[in-house]
């Protein structure tokens, strides 16, 4: 297959690239030169598969802090849904986020799984921060190009996780303090902040499958197990061989958090794949240095 990922060098992307070692490749990201957006005003080519992964997110203290600086996705996305239907592209695989859910949902009271109808296009809710503003409105473009005749794929992924992704990241940020015994060991947010982990094969391993099936619809990327950071901390230093106290952890309360429960329903996504990787396995191979 002729297959163009963009955002080809990020965590995400660098996982497709180990997934897809036989396919014919075009790749762009800023990493390897390539502006996105410079590209989808030039190119001409028909695939038969895009991976639109192009984004800037750079983790929560961005996202509450920088606010601005993530407006520059909604060009991204202007981009890339002109050029896919000017190009007229058979199939196209949108990454949006769990970010775009309203948030009023995501609360410790409710404790709700989101689904995937909790975003209704009719009745907008508030999403996370410019960023779920951001991905909320390529959601609607991705809308309007299927309507055009194009194939697409919207992903929610939540917590997608893995060994080799950035530290502004919650989940490798919590890998290298229990590696390093870090006392105390800091938690931002609250002891309560729970999060859906995914692991980044298995966000790939899902991407693919439903490929294969020719799915043209919204599906989540969730496991549906919540996970609070302190339980996501006592596992990786239990792992790690440290018995700690809860009086051992200090929580960060002036630290961005993001929404305090976010976990999504997998029920659509099982239609196609389960995913494989246990978080503790993923928390080994993490200490481990297993990708």
């Amino acid at each position: 297959m002729e297959i163009l990922i963009t955002g080809s060098h990020g965590f995400v992307g660098r996982a497709f690239r180990r997934a897809l070692p036989h396919e014919n490749l075009t790749l762009v990201d800023l990493k390897n030169g390539v502006d996105c957006r410079k590209f989808f005003q030039l190119e001409k080519k028909q695939y038969d598969l895009v991976i639109h992964l192009a984004a800037v997110v750079g983790g929560r203290m961005m996202i509450e802090n920088e606010p601005l600086a993530l407006a520059v996705d909604l060009a991204i996305d202007a981009e890339f849904a002109t050029w896919a239907m000017r190009t007229e592209q058979p199939y196209v695989v949108y990454f949006s986020s769990s970010a775009a859910y309203p948030t009023e949902l995501q609360t410790l009271k409710k404790k709700h799984k989101l689904k995937e109808k909790d975003i209704n296009f009719n009745k907008i809710g508030k999403p996370d921060m410019t960023y779920g503003w951001s991905k909320l409105t390529g959601e609607m473009l991705m809308n309007y190009l299927r309507a055009e005749g194009t194939k697409v794929l919207t992903l929610r992924p939540f917590s997608g996780y893995g060994t080799d992704q950035d530290l502004d990241y919650p989940f490798p940020a919590i890998i290298r303090r229990a590696i390093m015994n870090e006392r105390p060991f800091d938690l931002w947010g609250s002891i309560n902040t729970t999060r859906d982990f995914i692991h980044i094969d298995d966000v790939v391993r899902a991407v693919v499958t439903m490929v294969r099936n020719h799915c043209d619809q919204t599906v989540n990327l969730c496991t549906g197990v919540p996970t609070t950071f302190f339980d996501l901390a006592m596992m990786a230093t239990s792992q790690m061989g440290y018995k700690k106290k809860r009086t051992e952890f200090r929580i960060l309360d002036d630290k961005p958090s993001g929404v305090p429960y976010r976990v999504g329903d997998p029920t659509k996504m099982s239609d196609y794949y389960t995913p494989k990787i246990t978080l503790e396995e993923g928390i080994n191979r993490a200490l481990h240095g297993i990708i």
